[in-house]
């Protein structure tokens, strides 16, 4: 199983173009992945730099032919035209999809700090490795207290989700809105997580779970790279945000999981986007 997770930035390239033909080419390069999380797609958002109000998500879908597409909006405001603008995460992918969710993250307010509406995509997918659970996510830029909150409400929801992985299926809940379906243990947190490999929110993914029973995060880059520090995947072709070249994009895994991990990577060559993609391959 293969898996690409990129802050496309709404396919707004370093040199100011939106072009999400680029967007797709870049990630056809790179290899063939059963699934595909992306960050920071837009429905009819002029605002956006560069943005000509397009259905960012039709597009790619039109681009990924035998992908399912799964949008979890984050943002959803009007366009002061009748309509809406939408901005939020997506996962495409050709596996068979079980149930999905669309959590919204908390957003507290906060003065002293811009902030936006956040949002956790999660679908269980079936692999050749089995049944897992995909999250991607996009959290706070502006406010580490935001992040520390919104890592906080991903580890409880991971936790629900362990939990009910032991559920026991009753005959009263077969069928209708009530039945029960899969959602396995093991899972795969991906994203945009706004913060560097050395800071404590990533701890605070890391840490082990109070009950002894959740199976806690695993760091993918680390697994294949012991001892190496993450490589960056912001501030190689635009520092605007960041002092100097970092990693804020990773993929976290269970325990389950460890075992199969056979790679990632990171493209540092592409400048199709302020972030770039990072990837994992599962044996």
């Amino acid at each position: 199983m293969r898996l690409l997770s990129w802050n496309i930035q709404w396919g707004r390239g370093t040199d100011g173009h939106v072009d999400l033909v680029r967007i797709n080419r870049t990630i056809s390069q790179l290899g063939d992945f059963d699934v595909i999380c992306l960050q920071e797609g837009a429905i009819n958002f002029p605002g956006l730099p560069g943005s000509r109000s397009e259905n960012q998500i039709a597009q790619l879908s039109a681009l990924l032919p035998g992908y399912s597409v799964i949008y979890g909006i984050a943002t959803d405001v009007p366009d002061n035209q009748g309509g809406r603008s939408q901005f939020g995460n997506a996962i495409f992918t050709r596996l068979p999809v079980g149930q999905v969710w669309r959590h919204l993250l908390p957003w507290q307010a906060e003065l002293a700090a811009p902030s936006m509406q956040r949002v956790l995509v999660e679908a269980v997918v079936a692999t050749d490795i089995g049944s897992m659970r995909i999250m991607t996510t996009h959290l706070e830029y502006y406010s580490q207290q935001q992040r520390k909150i919104q890592i906080g409400a991903i580890r409880n929801l991971h936790r629900d989700a362990c939990s009910m992985s032991q559920r026991k299926f009753l005959k009263e809940e077969q069928g209708g809105t009530f039945e029960v379906f899969p959602r396995p243990a093991e899972a795969l947190l991906c994203g945009d997580f706004n913060f560097p490999a050395t800071a404590p929110e990533r701890a605070k993914i890391l840490a082990p779970f109070d009950d002894n029973s959740t199976p806690c995060f695993y760091d993918a880059w680390p697994v294949i790279h012991p001892g190496t520090p993450h490589a960056p995947t912001v501030g190689i072709h635009s520092a605007d945000f960041v002092d100097q070249p970092e990693c804020f994009d990773f993929v976290f895994i269970t325990e389950g999981l460890v075992s199969r991990l056979s790679n990632i990577g990171i493209d540092a060559e592409t400048e199709a986007s302020d972030h770039q993609p990072v990837w994992v391959e599962f044996k």
